[in-house]
């Protein structure tokens, strides 16, 4: 996006209102909160998660942090073993590492090739993994990655490593998952894509000689919780976030070209068609991309979805709905505050 729109004050209250939300979240039950990693767009601009987890930690006191996280392939693999361990001993041990890819767009950002998107990952992964756990200090002579000597401090709190997810939604990520052990999260997909892709890990996890726990998968979905149906449906109506609908901006031309890289994967068009999810609220419901209304409403949603993908873990971005920035905001305090005092409890029981 360009940056004319582009307010001070603006960012500096979405970030201040993010740590209320944050905060909030950790007092009303919830298990954990998230941040992640994005490039040049006002919807996210978290481009450094390890900031803005570095202040989490010092506003959430029970939740874990997790970082779901930082885009690895185009990053410092070392520097970023270091944060991760800064933001654990800052949180006591409360800290989870998501270690993923990036959208497409990402690669633009610090100039890498995303044709050599999977690959880096599983260099930069191992490499992160060697620093968390080897005791001496070690070279390393990898092809895309070269470092004289590694010796990390600090170190992490939680031993051997903190827990690691990757996002799986491709069948190369969760073949990927299943033979090295790590956890899998499925995020911007629908529940039938997400069933099929976690059967296919539990699969590979099956080849490997182990088998995922219903806590080893998560699945992120929108959410917005109301006293109401109607009144959720009636928020969620789409409308143009000042005075532009980004939602209409058109990528199609870079996708394309990234799409060329092979960074897509075998099932290209699942994987493509699956970031372009619009429509009414009514049908993102149905596809399990959104959870949205009353508070006994959401909770049947959640338990059909923990049903059909077997996600032990539900992830939940609540969303203000499509509202001026002052009625977004209270909005999405009242959805986490009926999210947390409503809905957890039920879903404790399942």
């Amino acid at each position: 996006m360009p940056a004319d729109p582009y307010s001070s004050e603006a960012a500096m209250g979405a970030m201040e209102l993010a740590l209320d939300q944050f905060q909030l979240a950790d007092e009303v039950g919830f298990d954990w909160v998230t941040t992640a990693e994005h490039h040049y767009a006002p919807f996210s601009m978290t481009p450094n998660p390890m900031v803005m987890a570095g202040a989490v930690t010092q506003r959430v006191r029970n939740a874990k942090i997790a970082l779901l996280g930082p885009t690895i392939p185009i990053l410092n693999p070392v520097r970023v073993a270091e944060e991760f361990a800064m933001v654990d001993n800052l949180s006591h041990g409360r800290l989870v590492a998501g270690m993923l890819r990036g959208t497409a767009n990402e690669y633009a950002t610090y100039n890498v090739n995303p044709a050599e998107s999977r690959e880096r990952f599983a260099e930069a992964l191992s490499l992160i993994r060697a620093a968390w756990t080897e005791p001496q200090p070690f070279g390393w002579q990898g092809r895309y990655f070269q470092y004289r000597g590694i010796s990390i401090w600090p170190r992490p709190v939680q031993q051997p490593h903190p827990p690691i997810f990757m996002s799986g939604s491709s069948p190369e990520a969760g073949e990927f998952a299943a033979r090295n052990h790590l956890k899998l999260g499925f995020a911007v997909t629908t529940v039938p894509l997400a069933r099929e892709a976690a059967r296919h890990y539990r699969a590979q996890a099956a080849e490997a000689g182990w088998e995922p726990e219903p806590e080893d998968i998560l699945y992120r979905v929108a959410a917005f919780v109301t006293e109401t149906d109607e009144e959720a449906l009636e928020a969620l109506r789409p409308a143009p976030v000042g005075g532009r609908n980004f939602a209409a901006l058109d990528t199609t031309t870079f996708e394309a070209a990234v799409a060329r890289s092979g960074y897509f994967g075998r099932d290209e068009v699942a994987q493509r068609g699956r970031r372009r999810m619009q429509g009414p609220p009514e049908e993102r419901i149905a596809l399990g991309a959104l959870v949205a209304g009353s508070p006994e409403t959401v909770l049947g949603q959640i338990r059909t979805i923990r049903e059909e993908i077997g996600a032990g873990i539900i992830e939940v971005v609540i969303n203000g709905g499509a509202a001026p920035p002052d009625v977004a905001r209270e909005r999405s305090l009242r959805a986490i505050e009926l999210f947390g005092t409503k809905v957890i409890p039920g879903l404790r029981e399942l």
